[in-house]
C-alpha cells in the first residue's frame, strides 16, 4: 500500500471493515459498499447546479449524491484545473462508493477560463456560497469542506476568518505550503486559528510541502491535525514510472483514508 506513516490508517476497501487509527488506539467503523450504490455511481451521475456569489457573479457547481449520504465533502478545485478535472471526478466518484456525498464548484476565475486565481476576497465569498449550497441541497446532512491544493488553501482561509456554517472538519488533498522550490510555513500561520479538526493527505514527493515543514506544522496544531503520507506521490497524487493503476491505487487509498477521518469526525459529536 502506498500510504505510510500516520495519525490515521488506511481504512479497507468494500465488504471489509473500516479502520481509523489515532493516538489513542484504534476504532473500527464497518462499511458495505452495495452494488446498488456501486451501480448508481459508477456511472458518474452528477447534478448541475448554478451557485450565485454575491451580487455580481454566478458559477457552475456538481453534486455527486449517493443514496443517503452519510456526509457531504465540499469539494474545492486547483489553481490549474477545474471541477471536472479526471482527479475531481475520482474523488466524487470515489467517495459515493463510500457513502458521502461531493459538491464540487468552481471559482469565478475559472468559470470565467482566466489563468490568475481571483482576489482572496472574492474566493472566500465563494466558499462561503458553496458551503451554504451544500447546506440548502442536504439540509440534514453532516458538511465537511476543503480540496485540491489552492481550493484546500483558500477553503482553510475562509474557515479562518469566519468559521464556515454547519462545517464539522476540513480535508486538504495537498495542501500548497509554499512554491516549489521555496520552503517556508508563512502559508500555515492561519490554520492556528481553526478550531475544527483538520486533515492533509500529502504525497512524499509533493514539492509544494517540504515533508520536514509540514510533519512540524502538523505537530504545532495538535490534536486538530492528522496527517496522512502516499509514499513517492507528488501534488498530483501521482507516483514515477509504475503507471496508470498505481496511480489509482493511491487515490483509493486517499479516498478510504479521507472517508475514515470523516466518520471519526462525525463520531466525536453524535
Amino acid at each position: 500500500m502506498p500510504s505510510i506513516g500516520t495519525s490515521h490508517g488506511a481504512p479497507g476497501r468494500a465488504r471489509r471493515d473500516v479502520f481509523v487509527r489515532e493516538s489513542v488506539g484504534e476504532t473500527r467503523f464497518p462499511f458495505h459498499r452495495s452494488a446498488k450504490v456501486a451501480r448508481a455511481m459508477d456511472r458518474s451521475d452528477a447534478e448541475l447546479f448554478t451557485l450565485r456569489v454575491g451580487d455580481t457573479h454566478t458559477v457552475s457547481g456538481l453534486l455527486s449524491a449517493p443514496p443517503h449520504p452519510r456526509a457531504c465533502y465540499v469539494l474545492a478545485h486547483g489553481a490549474g484545473a477545474g471541477m471536472s478535472h479526471p482527479f475531481m471526478e475520482a474523488v466524487a466518484t470515489e467517495l459515493a462508493q463510500r457513502g458521502i456525498a461531493t459538491l464540487r464548484y468552481h471559482f469565478p476565475f475559472m468559470e470565467q477560463g482566466a489563468k490568475r486565481p481571483d482576489p482572496p476576497k472574492l474566493a472566500h465569498a465563494t466558499v462561503r456560497a458553496a458551503v451554504a449550497q451544500a447546506g440548502r441541497i442536504l439540509p440534514a446532512v453532516a458538511l465537511v469542506a476543503g480540496g485540491k491544493s489552492f481550493g484546500g488553501r483558500i477553503t482553510s482561509q475562509a474557515q479562518a476568518a469566519s468559521a464556515l456554517p454547519g462545517v464539522r472538519g476540513l480535508a486538504f488533498l495537498g495542501f500548497p505550503l509554499h512554491p516549489a522550490g521555496r520552503p517556508s510555513d508563512e502559508r500555515a500561520e492561519h490554520l492556528l486559528k481553526i478550531e475544527v479538526p483538520m486533515l492533509f493527505l500529502q504525497g512524499t514527493r509533493d514539492k509544494l510541502a517540504d515533508l520536514g515543514l509540514l510533519q512540524r506544522v502538523t505537530q504545532h496544531l495538535g490534536a486538530r491535525a492528522s496527517l496522512q503520507l502516499f509514499r513517492d506521490a507528488d501534488h498530483s497524487f501521482r507516483v514515477p514510472a509504475r503507471g496508470a493503476a498505481k496511480d489509482a491505487q493511491v487515490r483509493c487509498d486517499m479516498m478510504d483514508a479521507l472517508a475514515a477521518w470523516i466518520f471519526a469526525v462525525l463520531s466525536r459529536r453524535d
